[in-house]
C-alpha cells in the first residue's frame, strides 16, 4: 500500500491510498481533497498514518538489528494479507456465479469456455476482445481470443440443444414443474457491412438502420425474464410469422402440452393449426 495524489481537473488533489499487488492501480481508501500544499501534506500525513493502523504496524523498541528482521517480517505479513484481501474481492463475483452455474445444472457442459464467458458476461459485458482482457486482468484466466471463437461455433454446432435443456429444465424447476406463461418478442441485430447472404438481408430494422443487412431475433423467456428459446431468422421476414415456428417446436421439443398462455404484441399473434391460440389486443 502506499499515498497516491492524484491532479484534478477543477485544480485541487485528491488524496488516496491505493495498492498494486495485482497488477493494476486500486483505491482503497480516499483521504480527502486539498487545495494548497500545507493542506495536500497533511492528508498525505494521514494517508501514511491509516495505512500503519491498517497494517496492523506498531513502534516497539528492539536493538536495531532485530527491530528490522522484525519489521520486514511484519511487512511481509502485511502485504501477504492485503494481496489476499483484494484477490478475494476480485474473485468474489466468480466465486458467487460459479456455485450458482453449477446449481443451474451448466457443469454438464465439459467446456471450461462457457464458463467464463457466462461469468464475464454477467460481471462486465463487452467484445469478446475485451473478455479475454477482462478474464485475464481480474481472474488469470488466459483464454485467446481465436479459441473464444472456436468455441462458440462448437456451442452452436454441438452444445445448443444441452444448454437449452439444462435452462428450461432448471425453470420447470423453479416453477413447481409448470411453465404457464410464456412471453415473446422479436428484435433486429444489424451489421456494419454491406456483405449479404441467405440470412443477413434488408429488412424492417427496428435500430432505424434499414439499409443495413440484418438477422431477425425471436426470444421465449418464462415468468421472471428466463430464456427458454430462440431463434435466428433472415433479415427480410416478417416478424407476425415468426411466433408459430418457435412456440410450436419449444412445445414439441419439451412436451408442454395445451396448458400454457402465450403473451406477445397483438401483431405477433397469428391462429395456426399448430396449437390453439386466442389474440387479445391490449
Amino acid at each position: 500500500m502506499f499515498v497516491r495524489r492524484k491532479k484534478n481537473r477543477s485544480g485541487s488533489t485528491s488524496v488516496v491510498v491505493a495498492d498494486k499487488s495485482s497488477g493494476a492501480f486500486t483505491e482503497l481508501k480516499v483521504i480527502g481533497v486539498g487545495t494548497t500544499e500545507d493542506d495536500i501534506r497533511a492528508l498525505v500525513k494521514e494517508g501514511k498514518e491509516w495505512i500503519a493502523h491498517y497494517a496492523g504496524q506498531q513502534t516497539i523498541s528492539f536493538p536495531d538489528e532485530a527491530a528490522e528482521q522484525l519489521k520486514r517480517e511484519e511487512d511481509a505479513m502485511t502485504e501477504h494479507i492485503v494481496s489476499n484481501i483484494i484477490g478475494t474481492s476480485l474473485k468474489s463475483p466468480q466465486t458467487i456465479i460459479n456455485k450458482v452455474y453449477d446449481r443451474i445444472g451448466f457443469n454438464a457442459v465439459q467446456d471450461e469456455e462457457l464458463r467464463h464467458l457466462v461469468v464475464s458476461r454477467i460481471c462486465s459485458p463487452m467484445s469478446k476482445k475485451a473478455t479475454v482482457d477482462y478474464l485475464r486482468r481480474h481472474f488469470r484466466e488466459d483464454v485467446s481470443l481465436q479459441k473464444i471463437y472456436r468455441y462458440l461455433d462448437k456451442l452452436y454446432n454441438t452444445q445448443q440443444e444441452l444448454v437449452q435443456a439444462i435452462s428450461v429444465e432448471h425453470t420447470r424447476e423453479l416453477f413447481g414443474g409448470n411453465l404457464g406463461i410464456l412471453f415473446y418478442d422479436v428484435t433486429t441485430l444489424y451489421f456494419e457491412t454491406t456483405d449479404k447472404d441467405e440470412l443477413r438481408e434488408s429488412g424492417f430494422s427496428k435500430d432505424g438502420k434499414n439499409s443495413n443487412p440484418q438477422v431477425v431475433l425471436g426470444l421465449l423467456v418464462s415468468r421472471g425474464g428466463y430464456p427458454l428459446s430462440y431463434s435466428l431468422f433472415n433479415g427480410s421476414q416478417y416478424e407476425g410469422y415468426t411466433m408459430i415456428p418457435i412456440v410450436d417446436d419449444f412445445v414439441q421439443r419439451f412436451k408442454l402440452g395445451k396448458d400454457f398462455v402465450v403473451i406477445a404484441d397483438a401483431g405477433l399473434m397469428r391462429t395456426s393449426s399448430c396449437f390453439e391460440t386466442e389474440a387479445t389486443n391490449i
